[in-house]
């Protein structure tokens, strides 16, 4: 069964409610899911029910400073996030990147510059992929592999089967879901927090190409992408 998406999910938080419509309906009219937020209580409210793919940030809130809430988003949830304020101070553009921000637009601003900046951010965090029902369907094939995530089973294009480790299975199950596209380390653990001094990810990453018998120098099924994670460069089907 091919992977299905849904139209990507972005929170706009801005309280300046002719602003929010018009970012909204930009984004709905490049086919894009919108929901707004005047507050940052509103907009928390919301993060608890739903974690969105992307999230345009307006510094100037009411009830909260807008770095604040950007940081308290970051330590807690991986997904993209863009600023969009009427500062033009260049400590606040610095301050918001090394806060956590992809990327910053100071209003105004034209409606194709946001959607050009959204795709570009999108693109660095994959959403959630839609998977077969009937679990016994859930079987990945890739570059001549098969992995059966129901029994940690993975089958060599050879025909020889072996059972991976749960945490093995479990990296290659995210990698799987998310083909060419690169994984942070926190995205490959689940959204947990990983120190940068934290190798776990890379000690699994290690074992797993050794599975696929790759030169971890040349590695041409799971690749690093230095400064960033990650990527399965793969196309994967789900049976």
């Amino acid at each position: 069964m091919a992977q299905t998406r849904k139209p990507q999910l972005i929170y706009v938080v801005e309280d300046e409610a002719s602003i929010a419509r018009l970012i909204a309906a930009t984004l709905e009219k490049f086919g894009f899911r919108a929901e707004s937020f005047r507050t940052a209580e509103a907009f928390f409210h919301g993060l608890r029910h739903q974690v969105p793919d992307l999230v345009i940030l307006d510094l100037g809130l009411p009830d909260m400073d807008g770095m604040v809430v950007l940081q308290q988003m970051r330590g807690k949830h991986a997904c993209g996030l863009l600023v969009v304020t009427g500062r033009g101070d260049t400590h606040d553009r610095v301050m918001g990147l090394e806060l956590g921000a992809d990327d910053y637009v100071v209003k105004p601003f034209e409606p194709r510059e946001l959607i050009a900046r959204v795709r570009s951010i999108l693109r660095r965090y994959p959403g959630p992929v839609q998977l077969p029902a009937d679990p016994s369907l859930r079987v990945a094939e890739f570059a001549g592999w098969r992995f059966e995530p129901g029994s940690n089973t993975l089958t060599s294009p050879g025909g020889q089967s072996e059972t991976l480790s749960t945490a093995e299975a479990q990296l290659l199950s995210v990698l799987l879901a998310h083909p060419n596209h690169i994984l942070t380390r926190e995205q490959l653990l689940d959204g947990r927090d990983v120190s940068a001094l934290d190798r776990s990810i890379d000690l699994r990453i290690s074992r797993l190409r050794r599975r696929f018998e790759e030169n971890p120098q040349y590695a041409k099924l799971i690749k690093t992408v230095y400064g960033a994670g990650y990527l399965l460069a793969a196309t994967v089907s789900w049976n």
